[in-house]
């Protein structure tokens, strides 16, 4: 920790395995026919317009939608895991960098897209029970239950981002405390509708 983009460590899943793949068939493809690829590894990306029902849904739309519709969200082990949550803001940012950079040193390269702080995932559940009780008091009242760890899932994840800054110019806007004050009325505003 943090998470380095040379050092490879082994795939927990099959989700982390499809994406190893990728980068590799896009350094091959780069390499036999000349294409200029440039990956980008987004780290726990949130924020408006994102789906609580995909099939790869992000934790924080989740969450909110069960503290929306009146339940007790529940943390798979016992919450101190953490996540490099990524504001799309700062995503946004880093695809128009990578699609336009003039820098031919960042051609062929792999960059860790994220804010580059961890969040401790307790602590976010608490938030946006607090951010959300602002729209309905009686979220407030809704306690945190625990299940097992899931299989597969790596305990604490921080992403190095000095790599994108250098060759990209990559700067992040958004913590994912500024983003979430930011994206929460649109949270509330989409997902309450499935109550």
């Amino acid at each position: 920790m943090p998470k380095v983009e040379d050092k490879i460590g082994k795939p927990l899943s099959p989700y982390a395995v499809t994406k190893h793949t990728n980068e590799l068939y896009a350094e091959v493809f780069g390499s036999l026919y000349g294409m200029e690829l440039i990956g980008l590894r987004y780290f726990n990306v949130f924020g408006r317009r994102q789906d609580p029902e995909g099939v790869y849904a992000a934790a924080i739309p989740k969450f909110i939608q069960v503290f929306v519709t009146g339940q007790s969200p529940v943390i798979n082990g016992d919450g101190t895991q953490t996540r490099d949550f990524t504001y799309i803001d700062n995503i946004i940012q880093a695809n128009q960098l990578a699609a336009t950079t003039k820098n031919m040193d960042a051609i062929g390269q792999v960059y860790n897209i994220a804010f580059g702080e961890e969040t401790v995932l307790i602590e976010l559940v608490e938030t946006l029970r607090d951010l959300l009780a602002k729209f309905d008091p009686e979220i407030a009242q809704l306690k945190v239950c625990h299940g097992p760890e899931r299989l597969g899932d790596v305990r604490y994840s921080l992403a190095s981002i000095d790599k994108a800054k250098r060759h990209l110019g990559y700067k992040p806007t958004h913590s994912v405390w500024s983003g979430l004050s930011e994206a929460i009325k649109w949270y509330w505003e989409s997902l309450s509708v499935v109550k």
